[in-house]
C-alpha cells in the first residue's frame, strides 16, 4: 500500500511537472509589443552610441532642434595641457583667466587657427581653462592639441562637469575638430577614445618629411591635390580608428624600427558621427610652420583644417559618401 502510493506520487509529481515545463515562459520573453529590438548597424555596443558614417546618428535627424543663428558661426578653441606642452601652443594662459586672455607671441597654434576662420567670418573664443568649457554656445569646439586630463577639473564640485558639458553638447548635436595631440588626452575616459573614432595616441617616431595622400572626395578634402609634402612626426595609435570615412593617409618612409614604423596604410585624418555631433579629427599639426605658413604643405594644410572646421560646424555638407 506504501509503495503503490508512493509511486502514484512520484507519477503525479513528474506530470505535474512535464505540465509546468509545457507552459513556463521563455528565459527571454517579452510581453506583446515588447519584443527585443536589434540595434541598428550604426549603433556601437562598445562605446554605447549611435557612430560612423550614417547621417542617421546626427542630432537633428532625430528631431533635436537647430542651433541658433548667432551659434553656428561661433567655435571654442580649447588648448588646455594637463601634461607636456607642445611648443606650437606657447606659454599657457594664466590659471584662472577667463575667456579669450592676450595670446602670447608664442600661441602659435591658436593664434593662428583664431585668424584663419576671421578670414571665414566665424568668430573663435579661446580657453584654457576648463571652467569656461561650456560648449553649447559654439557650432564647434577645436580641441587643439591638449593633452592628459584637461577635461577633469579639480577646482569644481564636480571634476567631471567638462567632461558631462562635452557629452550633453555632443548629444545635441554638436560639432568637435581634434587636431594633432588631442590624441594624446583623457586616456581614462572611454567616451572620448570612441570621439576620436575608436582611437588614441600611442607613439611617433622622429618628426620627417613625408607624403599626404588625399583618399576622399570630401567638403574637408575639396581643391587639395592628391598627393602633397608634409612633415610632422605621424602618430601611432592604438586601436585603430574604425567605422569613420578616411580622409588622408600618408606615406613615411620608416627610417628605422619601434615608433619610427608606420603603418602600409597610415591614416592621418578622418570624420564621423559620434552620440548625435560630428567629429573632424585629424593627428597631424605637430610643427609650429604648419600653422605660420613657412613649413612645407603649409598651404594644403590650412585649406584642409579650416575646410574641416567649416563641415563640423554644419556650415558646409559633412562626412558625405563617396
Amino acid at each position: 500500500m506504501i509503495q503503490t502510493t508512493l509511486r502514484l506520487g512520484f507519477a503525479t509529481l513528474v506530470a505535474a511537472m512535464s505540465i509546468g515545463a509545457a507552459h513556463a515562459a521563455p528565459a527571454n520573453s517579452f510581453a506583446p509589443g515588447q519584443e527585443k529590438k536589434v540595434p541598428p548597424s550604426n549603433f556601437d555596443p562598445y562605446y554605447n552610441v549611435c557612430r560612423g558614417t550614417d547621417p542617421a546618428c546626427l542630432a537633428q535627424n532625430k528631431g533635436w532642434p537647430e542651433m541658433s543663428a548667432s551659434t553656428k558661426t561661433r567655435v571654442l578653441i580649447y588648448s588646455r595641457t594637463a601634461g607636456p606642452r607642445h611648443a606650437n601652443l606657447g606659454t599657457a594662459a594664466p590659471a584662472g583667466s577667463g575667456l579669450n586672455p592676450p595670446f602670447a607671441a608664442n600661441n602659435v597654434m591658436q593664434a593662428t587657427l583664431k585668424a584663419w576662420l576671421a578670414e571665414e567670418g566665424i568668430t573663435a573664443d579661446w580657453t584654457e581653462n576648463p571652467a569656461n568649457f561650456s560648449p553649447n554656445n559654439y557650432a564647434a569646439v577645436i580641441l587643439a592639441s591638449g593633452n592628459r586630463d584637461n577635461l577633469f577639473d579639480i577646482a569644481q564640485t564636480s571634476p567631471t562637469t567638462p567632461m558631462t558639458n562635452l557629452r550633453q553638447y555632443m548629444r545635441r548635436g554638436g560639432g568637435v575638430v581634434a587636431i594633432h595631440n588631442a590624441f594624446g588626452a583623457n586616456y581614462n575616459w572611454p567616451y572620448y577614445e570612441g570621439l576620436l573614432g575608436n582611437a588614441n595616441f600611442y607613439d611617433h617616431g622622429p618628426n620627417r618629411a613625408g607624403v599626404v595622400n588625399t583618399l576622399a572626395d570630401d567638403p574637408s578634402t575639396a581643391g587639395l591635390p592628391a598627393t602633397w609634402n608634409f612633415q610632422d612626426e605621424w602618430y601611432n595609435l592604438t586601436p585603430f580608428p574604425t567605422n569613420v570615412k578616411f580622409l588622408l593617409s600618408a606615406t613615411v618612409n620608416p627610417g628605422g624600427t619601434g615608433a619610427a614604423t608606420v603603418r602600409d596604410f597610415h591614416p592621418v585624418a578622418w570624420c564621423q558621427y559620434f552620440d548625435g555631433g560630428r567629429v573632424f579629427a585629424t593627428t597631424l599639426g605637430h610643427n609650429a610652420n604648419s600653422f605660420d605658413g613657412t613649413g612645407v604643405g603649409a598651404a594644403e594644410f590650412k585649406k584642409f583644417i579650416v575646410a574641416g572646421i567649416k563641415s563640423a560646424m554644419g556650415l558646409t555638407p559633412f562626412c558625405t559618401a563617396n
